[in-house]
């Protein structure tokens, strides 16, 4: 088994940094951020442009018909550059109708988010809401939606959801148009990728698959932000160990203080297992393996660790500075927050990740 990204995928991520590393970053998340706004419309109309909400929906409907690699290059790439774009919950949605949806769906759908001319979201959401398996209050009767979801990244510029719903074999999708859809703003520790609260009584809505589809959905995701959390860490490192090369403390630079080099270290060492089980977790999906669910849990559960580690050392080791609203460590503990409760927390899926070794365990015996 080749566990390493396609030729294809490589060229990909190597375009998408060069693009983001002149258009994105932390000077224009804080831009947005200032201002209050829901993503930054020039940058999201070039991201377009390069086609990247393109990038998995099949070439029928408009799109480039690219795999799994290619997507999770790119969910790396706008993690490193915080780009304030909906472009992830824009994919997450694209991934709901390839999985689940019909052909009428996918005909209507596929088109405009590959234009650009939709924008989804994801909302599953419900409060304090931890688990993605818990069955949601939101329910589907009669071709209406009847319910509430909160927070929803994204989901002040959205067009498009993919809403859980209460079955009897637990939660399942909903697709829905937000036209008319009453929203508020709410406030999220992220403030460079603003979210909402839908409020969706009697909201026309059409089911879309099975709750096994969800499951199959969030296995996917996990993959896809274990990839953004991997991006947000490296580049959250990378700003740490330049500045502990730069910063004189005492005398002499304080990255040749022996704490220093050991947090710095424990950042790449916990950064490099996450991208083992990122590369694993792509490579099920790209396969169509049966360990998917195990890989995507492991991912999910180490790039956070790693995530985590890293954006809450990288404050520390800034001094008094990376507390300031002024320095940019806050966008990277930020995300890290939000990417942490993206998907349900890392208790669920380390609990995911130890039933899903139970099952491979009792298959081999």
């Amino acid at each position: 088994m080749n566990f390493d990204l396609s030729d294809d995928a490589k060229t990909l991520q190597d375009a998408a940094r060069k693009f983001l590393d002149a258009r994105a970053g932390p000077a224009v998340a804080r831009k947005v951020m200032n201002d209050g706004a829901t993503h930054d419309a020039e940058l999201w109309a070039a991201v377009v442009e390069q086609g990247w909400p393109a990038a998995r929906v099949p070439e029928a409907h408009g799109g480039l018909g690219l795999g799994p690699d290619e997507a999770c290059v790119l969910a790396e790439e706008m993690g490193r550059s915080l780009a304030p774009v909906p472009l992830m919950s824009t994919m997450a949605v694209i991934e709901a109708l390839l999985i689940a949806g019909t052909d009428a769906q996918k005909a209507e759908w596929l088109p405009k988010l590959a234009a650009g001319e939709a924008v989804g979201c994801l909302a599953w959401a419900e409060g304090d809401a931890k688990s993605i398996a818990a069955t949601p209050a939101t329910r589907l009767e009669g071709g209406k939606l009847s319910g509430m979801k909160s927070p929803v990244v994204d989901g002040r510029i959205a067009t498009v959801a993919v809403v859980t719903v209460a079955t009897a074999d637990g939660p399942a999708m909903a697709l829905v148009s937000l036209d008319g859809v009453a929203r508020e703003a709410v406030e999220t520790l992220d403030l460079v990728r603003p979210s909402a609260t839908l409020r969706l009584d009697g909201v026309a809505a059409e089911a879309l698959g099975t709750a096994a589809d969800w499951v199959k959905l969030t296995e996917r995701l996990a993959v896809l932000l274990a990839w953004e959390a991997l991006g947000t860490a490296e580049a959250a490192r990378d700003m740490t160990l330049a500045y502990a090369k730069d910063r004189v403390a005492f005398g002499q630079r304080i990255g040749r203080y022996q704490g220093v080099k050991h947090k710095l270290a424990d950042m790449y060492i916990k950064a490099e297992l996450a991208r083992a089980h990122a590369m694993h977790g792509c490579w099920a999906w790209a396969a169509e393996a049966p360990e998917l669910a195990q890989a995507a849990a492991a991912a999910r559960v180490a790039s956070l660790d790693a995530l985590k580690l890293t954006a809450e050392e990288s404050v520390q080791l800034h001094g008094g500075i990376g507390f300031t609203w002024e320095h940019d460590c806050q966008f990277y503990y930020r995300r890290n927050r939000q990417l942490a409760a993206a998907l349900g927390s890392a208790a669920h899926w380390a609990d995911r990740l130890v039933r899903a070794l139970e099952q491979r365990n009792r298959a081999a015996a």
